[in-house]
């Protein structure tokens, strides 16, 4: 498993979600607990943007989900084979990884088939036919290779075409039966070799490590013919010699059983109880082999590590939390109702902004944040409270900001006007883009409630697009059973909110902030922050 902590923000991320991971994985990293990565859940909005941008800083990598993947497993790192090294060698290999199939690999090195145990154990079980060299293309260098030899002479074109026969009779008697192209093996009766050899084989093999006399060496280069010289008595070589065809011969092509790197696990369990292989090929995206997998690894399974910033709720986190292991929660929003298995550190303050917190936390450890993270979080402080306008925002939150600053070498005034400038235009966005930006789901007393949150600078200038949005909130209550949509859209200088509202239940609205909505919308002066001012309101009103 991949030595990864992966460090994450909520879905439809804020600016504070993606910065807070940022700030975070640095001082998780400075602190010695290497492989904390910031990661997102979703695409960034223009405001963050301008954030990473102003500050030269990496957008944060996509993280899908959580779910384990044979990626995430100790897999067999066995390096694959090459289809035409011999089965004596796939065979040693086995041992020496002790596996019990070796995948493999063309020219490029993508997958073409696996060789297992079974496949060479046949080897000595079934009777092959004698041409079997000849039929399987074997390579003289596999035959020298297997037999432990050493070539003596090499025909100038090797073509081990013909049939095996074992010189065990007498030259004459071998001579009705050897034909041109054979292979030939055979102790030191010169007799025998001359024979052999003017007979027209394609290879002599040589047992017992015999001296060969310098006339018949001569004899065979004069009539092409391979000759090699081997260790092994006569029986042992004529056992051996077909444990040099390739494993291409016997590996098995069709309807292959192997995994991607991306499979799930939980996928990959019920082929492997359907299949009963000993082990499975892996493979990545460009089909090329990575290693192999058996049931052993996922018995011995790690889970994903995960930290959460910005939220506590499981519908609003990474897909497949269920399946992952949650090391650390640092949130400034209402306890809701993620759950672990082990007890974890979890933070939870009543301030403006989870980069607060963070930021509190390189100072408490005595580190000093770098101008990046520094950048980033003082950055997501002022979004999260508009610039100390939102209710909120704490006294904690501004000293931090001043700190932080001056870190970043930014002006608070002058930046935040840039940032809210860039962030708050909505003329180049989609209606579904503008709605999913900051889209937070919450279950409240049984309810399925959505509440999205976008700031402007200009209420007046969305006017245009209201029936636009509010068919698109529509749909969404009725394709994803929502009981009430709220779209705000907040006025960062008014200082105030336009509340749009959609669903079955959208008169909660109207009892929460005891106003009549018009056309389905209510205009909410002073309210600013959906975490203290939409929220808790909204619950209290359904409670009643």
């Amino acid at each position: 498993m991949k030595n990864i902590i992966y460090v994450t923000g909520h879905k439809n991320p804020d600016s504070d979600s993606i910065c807070a991971a940022i700030g975070y994985s640095e001082l998780k990293n400075k602190l010695g607990h290497t492989g904390a990565m910031p990661v997102r859940l979703g695409d960034i909005s223009k405001e963050t943007r301008f954030i990473l941008d102003y500050f030269g800083i990496e957008e944060p990598t996509f993280l899908e989900t959580v779910k384990l993947q044979v990626a995430d497993l100790a897999i067999d790192n066995i390096s694959p084979i090459a289809q035409d090294i011999s089965l004596k060698k796939a065979w040693s290999i086995m041992k020496k990884n002790n596996v019990k199939t070796l995948p493999i690999v063309d020219e490029n090195e993508c997958l073409m088939g696996i060789v297992s145990v079974s496949n060479l154990t046949s080897n000595y079980m079934d009777v092959w036919d004698n041409d079997i060299l000849s039929k399987s293309n074997t390579s003289l260098e596999n035959v020298i290779e297997t037999l432990c030899g050493k070539a003596v002479c090499t025909a100038s074109e090797v073509n081990l075409n013909g049939k095996i026969i074992v010189s065990a009779m007498q030259p004459e008697s071998i001579k009705q039966i050897v034909e041109k192209g054979d292979i030939a093996i055979c102790g030191d009766r010169e007799d025998s070799q001359e024979m052999l050899i003017k007979s027209g084989i394609s290879l002599l093999v040589i047992t017992g490590n015999h001296p060969i006399n310098e006339e018949i060496v001569a004899l065979a280069k004069e009539n092409n013919c391979s000759m090699i010289s081997t260790p092994h008595d006569s029986f042992t070589t004529a056992r051996l010699i077909t444990q040099s065809i390739p494993v291409s011969y016997v590996m098995t092509t069709e309807n292959l059983v192997y995994f991607s790197s991306d499979d799930f696990v939980d996928d990959i369990k019920d082929i492997m109880l359907e299949t009963r292989y000993g082990s499975y090929p892996v493979v990545d995206s460009s089909n090329k082999v990575i290693g192999c997998i058996s049931r052993y690894h996922l018995i011995s399974k790690n889970k994903k590590k995960v930290i959460l910033l910005d939220h506590n709720e499981k519908g609003q986190s990474v897909h497949g939390l269920d399946d992952a292991e949650i090391l650390e929660i640092i949130d400034h929003h209402r306890l809701a109702d993620i759950q672990t298995g082990n007890p974890i550190y979890f933070r939870n303050e009543p301030v403006g902004s989870t980069s607060t917190i963070v930021a509190s936390m390189f100072f408490e450890n005595g580190i000093r944040p770098s101008k990046k993270a520094a950048g980033a979080l003082c950055s997501a402080i002022i979004s999260d409270t508009l610039l100390f306008r939102s209710p909120t925002c704490t006294e904690v939150d501004k000293m931090i900001a001043n700190r932080l600053s001056q870190i970043a070498k930014i002006d608070l005034e002058k930046f935040a006007k840039e940032m809210f400038k860039a962030g708050t235009s909505l003329d180049d966005r989609t209606a579904e883009q503008i709605l999913h930006q900051d889209f937070k789901v919450f279950n409240i007393n049984g309810m399925k409630i959505g509440v999205a949150q976008v700031n402007t600078m200009d209420l007046e200038s969305f006017s245009s697009r209201k029936d636009e949005m509010l068919e698109l909130m529509n749909d969404k209550v009725k394709r994803e059973n929502f009981n009430l949509i709220a779209f705000m859209l907040t006025d960062i200088l008014a200082e105030a909110s336009l509340m749009y509202a959609a669903g079955p239940d959208k008169e909660v609205i109207s009892r929460t902030y005891d106003k009549p909505l018009e056309n389905d919308s209510v205009y909410l002066p002073g309210v600013l922050s959906r975490k203290k001012q939409v929220i808790p309101p909204i619950t209290a009103a359904i409670s009643k």
